[in-house]
């Protein structure tokens, strides 16, 4: 692992020029390694933007590295207008070849790294959580780069997350990947003219459905609409179309539109009993290529 900050040696910058240690120089900087479907990441993304909004004028730094995780990912088209859609204003750096992801020695999304403002290595977070610990850290550091800094109140994202605490995921169906390099035979279902590439699978034509069965308060799916840009789900909880459970990306006739490569929330607030989720599309081309759950 990285004891200083590496260059940062990637392929674009958003919403600043080109960093490099030395003009990171004097700063506190939290290293976000993100991506833009992974549902981890998306959860802590409130955090890390409340750090950015209340601490940036104090002397840190955040610098959001966005590394793919399936092809779309590295197309310039969808990274910006995710970065548009989640409200991303600090420096993002798009690492498409991983250079500064090896560079820190990383291997998780999301990551964060936090360096002094002499460009010394602190500390390590892989996944969710810890929001307390990564806040007071970033506020000891901001107080040793300038003695007598008056720092504001803990974010009140960070204070509410100390009340109620992390959800339990204990017991709920794990990530589920569909294409051929990671899909595990038996989890998931197809029947119609389906196609399988390495990272998804691909509705060739007809009327294809997908099936899986979960234990799971929320399920979400990372989708692609396919070349004519648009796809529509139909989704079924249990052989019904999904009533009250439905995510946010499901309207009232239980249908999700698809119009871009990005994930999707297709069940919120089921009960945590064996389900099966069966969702039905029309639309060749269209790809699905992991399920992702919460409690």
């Amino acid at each position: 692992m990285a004891r200083q900050i590496p260059p940062i040696d990637v392929q674009r910058w958003v919403n600043s020029p080109p960093l490099t240690p030395d003009a990171l120089h004097g700063r506190v900087v939290l290293v976000d390694i993100w991506e833009y479907t992974c549902v981890n990441w998306i959860r802590t993304a409130p955090y890390v933007k409340a750090w950015h909004r209340d601490y940036a004028d104090l002397g840190l730094t955040v610098v959001g590295v966005h590394a793919p995780e399936f092809e779309f990912g590295r197309h310039a088209e969808n990274i910006d207008r995710a970065i548009r859609d989640h409200g991303l204003t600090y420096p993002i750096a798009l690492d498409n070849d991983f250079t500064f992801w090896r560079a820190l020695g990383n291997d998780a999304w999301p990551a964060k790294y936090l360096f002094d403002a002499d460009g010394r290595f602190v500390e390590r977070w892989v996944g969710e959580g810890d929001y307390e610990r990564v806040e007071s850290e970033i506020r000891r550091l901001l107080e040793m780069r300038a003695p007598g800094t008056r720092l504001p109140p803990v974010s009140p994202e960070v204070s509410a997350f100390a009340t109620t605490g992390e959800p339990s995921y204990v017991g709920i169906t794990p990530e589920t990947y569909l294409g051929a390099d990671r899909g595990v035979p038996g989890s998931f279902s197809v029947a119609g003219d389906w196609v399988s590439g390495g990272e998804y699978v691909e509705l060739n034509s007809g009327i294809g459905e997908l099936a899986l069965p979960f234990n799971a308060g929320e399920v979400n799916l990372v989708v692609h609409p396919g070349p004519a840009g648009q796809a529509a789900l139909r989704v079924l909880l249990d052989g019904e179309p999904i009533g009250a459970e439905r995510g946010a990306a499901v309207g009232p006739d239980s249908v999700a539109p698809v119009d871009r490569a990005a994930m999707i929330r297709l069940v919120a607030g089921a009960s945590r009993d064996d389900h099966l989720l069966t969702l039905v599309t029309d639309q060749p081309g269209f790809r699905a290529y992991v399920f992702t759950f919460g409690p």
